[in-house]
């Protein structure tokens, strides 16, 4: 049923089925939250976990969640055939290299918990949302939006590594042949971290700009962001904001770990400033606008509705914290942004993290609201 609603195909069954009937010991490789979220998705499918392993200079003869933390060659020894599950993310080329030869050796998998929320991606999911994926994959602008997307869906219901690889390009493939940044750049940069967004923007602009404003919640990122933003021309066209991005201005609960897993919480230990972007604006121009906010997208971008009305900038949106991302995003985008063209595209990183939306608005209204 579902493989004739969705048009591309998926598997018959998502990872969560497999692993429930495949009859092999399955590990977990990793601590840490991820390794957490994945055995709450194993026990809600009561499918047992044998073991946890992690690299070797990891292991200190500690336990994790019950589990005394072994070795691979332990693994191995013990096992002989079984399922590996990986639990932590990567993104440096060394590290996905070892993942892809560890996976030519083992029954590999990386399964997909959401970052945010705990809303599985598996079948039924997809089943419930098949008429939303359909929409927003007809709004991809070309082929390789088309192949991220559908391999995204794929990814999320089966764990595949060589789906990630397929569909995997370069970030500077979306700069150079999507975003063609200027000089004459309005930059706006929500969850602007340590400040890396703002040096890559200033990278494919030959470090001009007209300005920058940049919102990061943190306070130990607002810090790193603000020496960092020190080293910049000191003429007030660059603004700093201790604050998230939502879609009011208000005060918020705030998780803040110093670092990129920093996010909104409604239990969170802190509280810190929001803004809508178009309050904070107030008609002010932006031409182009960034926003990895930890799964306040959606959130984010609805506060931008009027920005994106008056000055047509062109968008770069992280679309995978959340499991209705993927589908949300590009709707919310086309409904704001009449005329816009919606582009995917995931860059090296597993699991599918740093996947993001690129959007441009047409050419004609471009050069208008430039003049």
């Amino acid at each position: 049923m579902l493989q004739q609603i969705l048009p591309f195909p998926i598997p018959e069954q998502d990872l969560w089925e497999s692993l429930q009937v495949c009859g092999k010991p399955i590990v977990l490789y990793g601590m840490g939250d991820g390794a957490l979220k994945i055995m709450r998705a194993c026990a809600a499918y009561d499918i047992p976990i044998a073991d946890v392993f992690a690299s070797d200079g990891y292991v200190r003869g500690h336990s994790f969640a019950g589990y005394r933390v072994k070795r691979l060659c332990e693994i191995e020894a013990q096992w002989g055939d079984f399922v590996i599950l990986i639990a932590f993310a990567v993104f440096r080329p060394e590290l996905i290299d070892m993942l892809t030869r560890l996976s030519l050796r083992h029954e590999t998998y990386a399964p997909d918990v959401p970052v945010c929320g705990e809303e599985l991606f598996d079948r039924s999911y997809a089943l419930a949302h098949a008429d939303e994926l359909s929409r927003a994959y007809a709004l991809m602008a070309d082929d390789q939006s088309r192949l991220v997307f559908a391999h995204t869906v794929q990814f999320k219901l089966s764990g595949r590594l060589p789906l990630l690889d397929e569909m995997t390009t370069l970030k500077d493939e979306a700069y150079q042949n999507i975003l063609r940044l200027s000089p004459q750049e309005h930059y706006v940069d929500l969850g602007a971290y340590d400040g890396d967004t703002i040096a890559e923007f200033l990278t494919h602009t030959g470090g001009r700009y007209s300005s920058i404003c940049a919102l990061e919640p943190d306070g130990k990122n607002f810090r790193k962001l603000s020496a960092y933003a020190a080293s910049l021309p000191q003429d007030g066209r660059v603004q700093l904001y201790n604050a998230a991005a939502w879609d009011r201005c208000t005060t918020l609960s705030f998780d803040g770990r110093a670092g990129r897993n920093s996010s909104l919480q409604p239990d969170g230990k802190h509280h810190v400033a929001a803004y809508a972007v178009d309050a904070l604006l107030q008609g002010n121009a932006a031409t182009y606008l960034k926003m990895d906010v930890e799964g306040a997208e959606y959130e984010a971008l609805c506060g931008c509705k009027q920005t994106i009305a008056q000055h047509r900038p062109s968008l770069a949106v992280s679309c995978y914290h959340r499991s209705q991302d993927l589908f949300r995003l590009p709707l919310l985008i086309a409904s704001l942004y009449p005329g816009c063209r919606i582009y995917l595209r995931h860059h090296p990183y597993i699991p599918a993290w740093e996947t993001n939306l690129y959007v441009m608005p047409d050419e004609t209204d471009r050069r208008l609201s430039k003049t």
